[in-house]
């Protein structure tokens, strides 16, 4: 008899951004009210496993709530504890799991823990925080650089010092070095399993152990954008070796694990870089004891070609640690969109392939909409990490989920100049309500993709097997038992044929039809076949 697999393998959850979602008390804003009217949505109408929340604490919301003064308090702008609790007990009554943010490299610098910190060297809470001596001539310890751009490090007149900061200034590192840190921030994990929340999305697990010598960065040989990511250019100009991927990370982060396993069935996914595939593969543990789901933003960062792809999957493939799975996704809060990276056909394309490879699904909000990057005028901008000199914003990625043709796009019944930020330009035909009422919609696509993965073991937790294709095209096969399905994506604008047996079940084109040795793919087009037990 073969072992039940833990309900997050194959799993798609779904990315809400929660500012942005759905304001459900018209103040203009996201908020748990919102997310749970939209429940139905998520559950009935998509069908998604589980939803990722995004950070919902006391916050004064400088880095989109990942700038936490009280862990264990929920932001007003978002709700409350009651209202934490009832988004629990109606998303679980709907069979849907929620994953929380954890966010332990940094708190906000007006955290009582940072205030503690700051108001004295003797104080018993100096080493939560990471602090050095200038240089002697008075500059910073090192030449680490922040994720927003500028110096790593802010001085502190009054105690003479410098905190770390990794993020922005007002954003500095906890020491995880300290074990009354570690612990202090395990009861965080245990105050939200303890209410019921089914996981965690772990930020920048990957950042929580530096160098403890503090040495510098070496510079990037060929330091150029990344125009994968929306990042400040300083950033990229250092190899970043010692503000971070110190080895002794993965420690901790069995320990954070650990704390998991005491509750059940918890699941822990963790954001890390687009690191080569070995040391993606380390964040899994050398038992089987790491994080569950690794992020593998690899992928993201793929140019969008067959011969990347296949060779990417290969590695992906090879790299992973017996009876682990891989936690996949083409967009979050921090890239471009899907659909604007590689255009409205291709994204459909991309959804397909993102929906039916071997791991579990990260579907970032609107990306089954096919909702484009938008400009937000520098008086609407909201990211701080965009109003700093040289600054990247990120907002563009975070606009309001658009629900209707209506005002705002159904996402609140605010006045328009109260909203988060300014709602799609795209309105008319990127919305939930019209896509629906569409059938060849990318929101039907998605639908039907994730009504196959529900409904078919091969899609949702079978084998995967490249398969030979002309160039320009990707084909692989998922099976288990007796189911097979084929997979082939179209990733040119011209016409290409395959081979191919069984039917088609869905296609990018909306074109189902049987193949019988040759199939020709249209152009952009992507189609699943079922093989049956061929």
């Amino acid at each position: 008899m073969t072992a039940q697999r833990p309900w997050w393998q194959g799993a798609v959850i779904y990315e809400s951004h929660l500012p942005t979602y759905r304001d459900g008390n018209g103040d203009g804003i996201g908020d748990l009210d919102g997310l749970i009217d939209s429940l139905d949505y998520l559950a009935g109408t998509l069908g998604v496993d589980a939803i990722w929340v995004g950070p919902f604490f006391r916050s004064p919301l400088l880095d989109q709530g990942f700038d936490i003064t009280d862990h264990s308090a929920v932001e007003p702008l978002f709700g409350t504890l009651e209202t934490v609790d009832r988004l629990l007990a109606e998303a679980h009554r709907r069979g849907i799991r929620v994953i929380a943010d954890y966010v332990p490299n940094h708190t906000s610098d007006q955290h009582r823990w940072f205030q503690a910190s700051r108001s004295s060297r003797s104080d018993p809470k100096r080493d939560w925080y990471v602090w050095a001596d200038p240089k002697v001539d008075g500059s910073a310890p090192n030449n680490w650089i922040s994720e927003p751009g500028g110096s790593a490090w802010e001085y502190d007149a009054p105690t003479s010092q410098y905190y770390l900061h990794s993020h922005l200034k007002e954003q500095p590192d906890l020491n995880w070095r300290n074990p009354e840190v570690r612990e202090a921030m395990f009861d965080v994990l245990r105050f939200w399993l303890d209410r019921g929340v089914d996981g965690f999305r772990i930020d920048v697990a990957h950042m929580l152990m530096k160098d403890p010598e503090l040495r510098d960065n070496p510079p990037a040989p060929n330091a150029g954008p990344n125009q994968y990511d929306l990042q400040h250019p300083d950033f990229t100009t250092q190899l970043h070796v010692n503000d971070r991927m110190h080895p002794d990370v993965h420690e901790v982060l069995r320990q954070i694990r650990a704390v998991l396993d005491e509750y059940g069935e918890r699941v822990s996914i963790a954001e890390i870089e687009a690191l080569p595939w070995d040391r993606w593969a380390e964040f899994f543990g050398t038992t089987g004891d790491g994080i569950h789901l690794p992020f593998a933003f690899r992928l993201i960062e793929t140019p969008w070609r067959t011969d990347a792809l296949r060779k990417e999957i290969r590695s992906l493939q090879s790299a992973l640690p017996a009876d682990s799975w891989p936690c996949l996704a083409l967009g979050n809060h921090d890239r471009p969109r899907l659909a604007s990276r590689l255009g409205r056909s291709q994204a459909r394309v991309a959804a397909m392939m993102l929906l039916t490879l071997r791991g579990t699904v990260s579907l970032f909000y609107g990306d089954e909409l096919g909702l484009t990057d938008q400009p937000v005028e520098l008086s609407r901008q909201r990211d701080r990490f965009g109003l700093l000199a040289g600054g990247v914003s990120r907002d563009g990625v975070r606009t309001p989920m658009p629900w209707n043709n209506g005002p705002n796009g159904g996402f609140s019944s605010a006045p328009e100049g109260r909203l988060w930020l300014p709602v799609s330009a795209d309105l008319s035909a990127v919305n939930v309500e019209a896509q629906l009422a569409d059938p060849s919609s990318v929101l039907n696509l998605h639908r039907q993709l994730i009504a196959l993965r529900n409904n078919s073991p091969a899609m949702r937790q079978g084998d995967l097997t490249p398969v030979e294709a002309p160039d320009g095209v990707l084909a692989y096969r998922r099976a288990a038992g007796e189911d097979r399905k084929f997979v082939a994506l179209n990733l040119t604008a011209e016409p290409q044929q395959i081979t191919a047996h069984g039917t088609v079940l869905i296609s990018t084109k909306g074109d189902r039809r049987p193949a019988g040795g040759a199939l020709v793919l249209g152009p952009d087009e992507g189609v699943v076949l079922d093989e049956g037990s061929l």
